[in-house]
């Protein structure tokens, strides 16, 4: 394995005290798999107090549970104290810890054998006490030991073996697999925030639905994100091949890799299908007006899992957007009030997410000649920067008050009716014109 010059130098202060250092887990394994990996982490004999005393910026991160925080030359290096663990009555954290001075018992109370491979910082062999190596080479996700025990420990651990399904392209293995389907319940005693970012690392994958295809075979999602789960079944009619859990996953997977706003629409843009269907006579399912109820419960989950107000409110909005319809007979008129609806910030990424909702359906990414069309008009109204806003007219609050408007409701019920007009009619966006049919409008409301 191949160590960076700041690393070995981080090294040889714990040999030159008489310590021993291992660099663990991910960064083991990535570079075994041929991928980069800057993100070290080190396991050591010396306890916290002893590894404060080495260095001189040591921050304590985790010092209750051996792990400290080491700022050296411009890196951050996360150390961990040998240690073994009892007791886990809150399925997260252990109710007691002891330190120990031997690297073996360290690593059996690791999660996964992929994840317990060792390097040596003193002669940069491999370490491997688990077969970690063998289930790399058969790319599988096996649990150290009993796996019951160990997703007993900490639930979150079920979940992050389906994250490395579509991380690391590999399969759980059969008991592990097992295992996870019998005390996938245990799964609601773990903090929303720490499943929002197992989810957030799956949404990093090239291909996300292998995780959620292989939660929802084994029953798992239904308990983290039921809303999706419950859309297993549902079929759908025209182009649609696929029930809405299979079309809506692999939206997600036509979603830009790095983008994980747009993931998280597209996964979520189609969840109120369930609520809002309807069969006809023929037994044709409908699903009117399914993106308003999808934003809604969109929402409510996005706060359940504890995002950003920003982050949720831009899931949200792209959802309830997504359902646009664009013809040629469109007037300027129509395209201005497209904009003014969505926001000329947001269109970029609802023509993204539309593009992903189409490969949910069809498999090919690309954009249609209709859709080309639309956003060349939408360019061309943006470049002419017409009012698109009632910040964009040309008066305000104040200036209705000045001519005797009221204060309260009646001032953005009037500011509303104006931009219309504008929108309507860009010529209208001028001082003297708009002071003109806001008296005409407070007069027809007195």
């Amino acid at each position: 394995m191949k160590i960076p010059k700041v690393v070995k130098e981080f090294a040889d202060v714990f040999h030159r005290n008489n310590h021993s250092l291992f660099i663990v887990g991910g960064a083991v394994r990535d570079q075994l798999l041929g991928n980069r990996s800057s993100d070290y982490d080190f396991a050591t004999d010396a306890e916290p107090s002893e590894v404060i005393r080495m260095f001189s910026h040591v921050i304590p991160t985790g010092i209750e549970h051996g792990t400290v925080t080491v700022l050296f030359k411009g890196n951050g290096f996360e150390v961990t104290t040998f240690r073994t663990e009892a007791g886990y009555s809150d399925a997260r954290h252990p109710d007691s810890i002891e330190f120990v001075r031997d690297l073996d018992e360290d690593l059996s109370r690791r999660d996964f054998t992929i994840n317990a491979l060792t390097i040596d910082t003193i002669d940069h062999t491999l370490i491997d006490m688990h077969h970690g190596l063998e289930d790399l080479k058969a790319r599988l996700i096996r649990a150290i030991g009993d796996p019951r025990r160990r997703f007993a420990e900490d639930s979150l651990r079920i979940l992050r073996g389906y994250r490395f399904i579509s991380t690391l392209g590999f399969d759980l293995e059969e008991q592990t697999r097992a295992a996870a389907a019998e005390l996938a319940h245990t799964i609601s005693s773990v903090s929303c925030e720490r499943i929002r970012e197992e989810f957030n690392k799956i949404l990093t994958a090239q291909t996300p639905s292998r995780s959620f295809f292989a939660l929802q075979e084994q029953g798992i999602l239904a308990y983290l994100i039921p809303e999706l789960s419950q859309c297993a079944g549902v079929g759908q009619k025209g182009a649609h091949a696929f029930d809405v859990f299979t079309h809506s996953v692999l939206a997600c997977d036509g979603a830009p890799r790095g983008d994980r706003i747009i993931r998280w629409a597209a996964l979520l843009h189609d969840i109120g299908k369930p609520g809002s269907m309807s069969v006809d006579s023929n037994g044709i399912p409908s699903f009117h007006q399914h993106e308003f109820l999808s934003a809604d419960m969109a929402d409510l989950l996005l706060q359940r899992l504890k995002f950003s107000n920003q982050d949720r409110l831009h899931i949200v909005h792209l959802i309830r957007q997504h359902m646009f319809h664009y013809t040629p007979e469109f007037t300027d008129a129509a395209v201005r009030r497209f904009i003014a609806r969505v926001g000329a910030e947001y269109i970029e990424d609802l023509f993204t997410l539309r593009r992903a909702d189409a490969y949910g359906t069809s498999g090919v990414l690309e954009e249609n000649l209709l859709e080309a069309e639309f956003r060349e008009r939408i360019a061309a109204c943006l470049k002419e920067e017409q009012a698109l806003r009632i910040q964009d007219l040309k008066i305000d609050g104040r200036d209705l008050m000045g001519i005797g408007v009221r204060q309260g409701p009646i001032i953005g019920w009037i500011l509303h009716e104006l931009l219309e007009t504008v929108l309507d009619n860009p010529s209208n966006n001028t001082r003297d014109r708009l002071l003109h049919i806001a008296q005409r409008l407070w007069e027809e409301q007195r």
